[in-house]
């Protein structure tokens, strides 16, 4: 055991707080961004004076949403890699000062229309390249910094900052944006400013770098393949032609397929370069494999939550409850404040309980939670008591909050010290990628809802509102999904329907379906069909995810080997743990990962947390 003098104990305490608190700043701003634009929507929208809705311009509305999480998804593991490689507090630092600058940018678009939508959509993907670098290399800094008995308290924090981020993002985007939408991106410039000169003046390099070649050939057709799998998802949810959504459009069908194709080639390009950017042998270390195969699920499960939150509470709650269209963005977010304090107050103890007992009780608890408060919150009425829906709000998000950060220090705690900053990354890209299907899945799901049930009931309420049948008929046979996107963006649903066509009714009638009980009314009921089917398959994810952290195992920890392994050449110990199975259930582990297998340099040991 190495001593240490007490000025240099000290410095080591300061320091590791001083590296969670800088790397907590960065990854809140970064998944705060990734929300901020969900709520601020119609401001942007007309602040630059485009109708998202109009036909042709859907597609500026889903980049300006899912831009900013393809980008993260896509290029964490290159920046983890590359902070691996030449220093994770550089790629660190130089995230902060990138996010900062895109911020700049977005707030200073003078551009109109369509032009002015791509300008935003191309500053976003500058922000989330900043973003990337933080998301790719803040757990390996702090992974560096802590003592294993303390990362889950550490990386517990860090992760429910993360998360908790894209919840606050919510609530600030509907207060700034009201004021001006500019402020949205405004906001990070100071915190961006402030931490990159932090970061920069008191973050140290401590972790151990590889100098190493980059993978061109894994790194370009990992972006190649996953930008085209999440761009055929993006635009599968688009209507095509007599459909209701793009699933079977020749460009959906050549970007997913051709996309996974690509993404095969690149896995069998990893096995067969000497210095891979996704190190696939990791996955032979149970705890790494078990454990972001629940993140994976669990963010499945979490990822088209807030949309469809947000749609049921601004489409149908909010205006039943005397709110106006135009108010429902900021009173959603508000009225989801319940699910951020649940995951905060959770996180961080969760985090400190899994160094003391080992994060498999935790983690596997809080995804059976998860998917049980999603079931709950399938059971209500449509027509909530919102006492109710807070409760089991927080009951979901303190749920989450006890399993991410178990989940979290496991992941990292298996990592080899070399392969942190790319174990990372590969951790983050599941996350981020499984957002981005999510959402996918999500909408795809509530329009399947919605297309057997909305016609019939529109049509069939507009009649009887005195629209003229032929009107009526057209409307009914729109593509739900503009309807779910006016609903989100807190719109009159029925006004931008029938559009020009309102004026031609009288005034009784044109108040009647313009008013705020019309258009929940008539959709309550086929809009409850599409959340069960989303619910339901949430609720699947979780509890896969729940066997998948159980399955996991114990306490799992990659220590550097002993000199005299490293001296020999040779590990005396299995792949897997050789007495893995008695040690389950007191939750400690013996063996060697798969990368020190691999190099003769790492193996794990048993662990008490103590």
């Amino acid at each position: 055991m190495t001593l240490h003098a007490p000025g240099q104990a000290a410095a080591s305490e300061r320091y590791k707080w001083i590296a969670l608190s800088n790397t907590t700043l960065g990854m809140s701003m970064a998944t705060i961004n990734s929300s901020i634009t969900l709520i601020a929507l119609p401001d942007i929208f007309r602040g630059i004076g485009l109708n998202p809705l109009a036909p042709g311009n859907v597609s500026y509305l889903l980049w300006m949403l899912m831009g900013f999480l393809v980008v993260t998804a896509v290029l964490v593991v290159t920046f983890g890699r590359i902070g691996d490689i030449y220093g994770r507090v550089r790629m660190y630092e130089l995230g902060f000062a990138v996010f900062t600058l895109g911020s700049v940018l977005l707030s200073i678009v003078w551009l109109h229309g369509g032009a002015g939508a791509s300008y935003l959509i191309g500053m976003r993907v500058v922000q989330g390249l900043g973003a990337a670098m933080l998301m790719a290399n803040s757990g390996a800094i702090l992974t560096d910094a802590f003592p294993t008995n303390q990362r889950g308290l550490a990386l517990g924090i860090n992760n429910v900052a993360a998360i908790a981020g894209s919840f606050m993002g919510l609530v600030i985007g509907g207060l700034l944006a009201p004021v001006d939408w500019r402020l949205v991106f405004l906001v990070s410039v100071p915190f961006g400013v402030f931490g990159t000169i932090w970061a920069w003046r008191k973050l140290e390099e401590r972790g151990e770098l590889r100098p190493a070649r980059l993978d061109w050939w894994g790194n370009v057709s990992f972006a190649v393949g996953l930008i085209a799998v999440l761009v055929g998802i993006t635009y599968g949810i688009q209507p095509y032609g007599g459909h209701t959504m793009g699933w079977t459009s020749p460009m959906v069908l050549t970007c997913i397929f051709g996309g996974l194709a690509v993404l095969v080639a690149f896995c069998f390009i990893e096995l067969h370069v000497s210095e891979p950017m996704f190190h696939l042998p990791l996955f032979r270390i149970r705890a790494f494999a078990m454990g972001n195969l629940a993140s994976l699920l669990s963010s499945l499960g979490r990822g088209g939550l807030m949309f469809m939150l947000i749609i049921w509470l601004q489409g149908i709650w909010l205006p039943l409850h005397g709110y106006s269209f135009s108010e429902t963005p900021l009173w959603a977010g508000i009225y989801m404040v319940p699910l951020t304090v649940g995951f905060l107050v959770s996180g961080p103890a969760s985090g400190w309980l899994s160094d003391h007992y080992g994060a498999r009780p935790f983690a596997t608890l809080g995804m059976v939670l998860t998917g049980g408060a999603f079931l709950g919150i399938e059971a209500l009425p449509v027509n909530f008591s919102y006492d109710w829906f807070a409760l089991l709000l927080f009951v979901l998000g303190a749920s989450m909050g006890l399993f991410s950060s178990p989940n979290r220090a496991q992941v990292m705690n298996s990592l080899p010290a070399h392969q942190r900053g790319v174990g990372g990354g590969m951790s983050t890209t599941f996350q981020n990628s499984a957002m981005v299907l999510s959402i996918g899945v999500f909408f795809s799901l509530m329009v399947l809802g919605l297309a057997a049930g909305l016609p019939g009931h529109l049509y069939g309420g507009l009649v009887a509102a005195g629209v003229p049948a032929a009107e009526a008929t057209r409307i009914a046979h729109l593509p739900p999904v503009g309807t779910l996107f006016a609903s989100f963006l807190g719109y009159n649903p029925v006004g931008v329907l029938l559009g020009s066509s309102v004026t031609h009714l009288s005034a009784a009638h044109r108040a009647l379906v313009t008013g705020r009980g019309f258009f929940p009314g008539l959709i309550s009921t086929p809009f409850q069909a599409g959340l069960r089917k989303a619910f339901d398959f949430a609720a699947i994810a979780c509890f896969v995810a729940a066997g998948a952290s159980w399955i996991s195992g114990g306490k799992y920890v990659h220590n550097e080997v002993l000199e005299s392994v490293e001296a020999t050449g040779s590990l005396m110990a299995p792949l897997e743990p050789a007495d893995e199975t008695e040690h389950e259930d007191d939750d400690e582990v013996v063996g060697v990962g798969a990368a020190g297998a691999a190099s003769g340099r790492d193996r794990h040991e048993v662990v008490t947390g103590r």
